[in-house]
């Protein structure tokens, strides 16, 4: 199939400025061509954009499709059927919000991805990451002080064990890496530090120690992957880069002197302001336990100023939400939280080319150009003027392609 986008104003992920009546050529799920001169060949559609902005399909690079609700501990032990529904139900409704790529932060696997490439559902594309690695009390090892150890017996696994392995030293943090990607996932997540959602432990914690994690990276490594790693902390943040972490999530309390090292290292991070600014506006009255409302304190404000620190430094940064059960509509907020501080060109290739970057699919997604994924979105107006244009839960977007193919037109 062919299809040819007329006048359009392009932001081709990479531009400081719009590319001014522009001609875009898909062709068999791929952009073919794109020009200042009108193509005269045969094509199955042509769209007039009129002027309208034409921009890569949207990143983000920290979901959790399959956390129905903000009681983590209750998430893990809910039945499968129902979490699959929701997780449907996440995928369809972010990409009517102008995503066109998911990166999962933890806990989905292979069969969310098959049943998307099977056409079950209308989704984005999905960078599963498989079960997030912790250590014994580290974040995502839901247990609390009442329960007992992990039952190991093969017909009846705890039901956490599901959407993240608890490890303890080199060996079986290496094995656990070589099952993940033998599983099928794109890329690793690794927690090493405390975290909001877990029943115990600190968010200043730091967790697993300095070989555990290079074993980690050493695996991605054979597996031309890498590591994600969960780092709330200034300590943490700086470790993980260190120890060769290709991309920090969240960076809550990041300092110069750290994102100068990251920036010279060439690491990424994912900050997640979106999550922090929904739980603490009504986190508790949609269930969050009290032992995580109390760990929210002051998380957001740093975030703020960490922004604001990791740009004057020169770190990348993607565009990511961490968003939870009832707070995933909100996804886009993420827009309009960062322009209180960035400018709109860094948040928007936060959501196209950095991201990914992030990915290792450079020039492949986030990009407007021959040889990428027929990825693209219409807007209604000049996000590089206005980058809140993005926040308004996809209600501005004219047009949504994913690999060429049409989810939404009205063009």
């Amino acid at each position: 199939m062919r299809v040819l986008f007329e006048n359009a104003s392009v932001f081709d992920g990479t531009s400081r400025y719009l590319l001014e009546g522009q001609f875009v050529l898909t062709e068999n799920g791929f952009i073919k061509e794109v020009s200042d001169r009108p193509f005269s060949g045969s094509v199955d559609a042509r769209i007039n954009v009129d002027g309208r902005t034409l921009m890569p399909g949207l990143i983000d690079l920290h979901v959790h499709i399959w956390v129905a609700g903000l009681d983590l501990a209750e998430v893990v032990n809910s039945p499968t059927e129902y979490l699959a529904l929701f997780a449907a139900n996440a995928l369809g409704r972010s990409l009517d919000r102008g995503f066109t790529t998911l990166r999962d932060a933890g806990g989905t696997d292979f069969g969310y991805v098959a049943a998307i490439e099977k056409g079950f559902i209308a989704a984005p594309r999905l960078y599963h990451s498989g079960r997030m690695l912790t250590q014994t009390g580290g974040h995502t090892d839901w247990r609390n002080e009442m329960q007992q150890a992990l039952d190991t017996c093969p017909c009846c696994p705890p039901m956490q064990s599901r959407f993240t392995t608890v490890v303890d030293g080199v060996d079986a943090v290496r094995k656990a890496a070589r099952n993940e990607f033998r599983r099928g996932a794109r890329q690793l997540k690794m927690i090493c530090s405390g975290g909001i959602g877990s029943p115990t432990g600190s968010v200043d914690m730091l967790q697993f120690t300095d070989a555990e994690i290079c074993a980690a990276t050493e695996e991605a490594a054979r597996f031309n992957s890498y590591v994600f790693a969960h780092c709330h902390p200034d300590a943490a943040i700086r470790r993980c880069a260190e120890l060769g972490v290709r991309c920090i999530e969240h960076a809550s309390f990041i300092s110069e002197e750290t994102a100068r090292i990251l920036s010279e290292k060439g690491t990424y991070v994912v900050p997640t302001l979106a999550v922090i600014k929904a739980l603490n506006d009504d986190g508790a009255r949609r269930g969050l336990p009290i032992v995580s409302q109390h760990k929210l304190s002051g998380m957001y404000d740093a975030m703020l100023r960490g922004l604001e620190i990791m740009h004057r430094a020169g770190v990348k940064m993607g565009y990511g939400t961490d968003l939870l059960g009832p707070h995933q509509d909100q996804q886009c907020s993420e827009f309009e939280l960062r322009a209180d501080v960035l400018p709109a060109y860094d948040i928007l290739t936060s959501a196209t080319s950095t991201a990914a970057e992030i990915l290792m699919a450079k020039g492949e997604l986030g990009v407007i150009a021959p040889g990428a994924r027929a990825d693209i979105i219409v807007v209604d107006g000049d996000p590089l003027r206005d980058v809140r244009l993005l926040a308004q839960g996809g209600r501005n977007l004219s047009l949504i392609m994913k690999d060429g193919r049409f989810h939404k037109n009205i063009l």
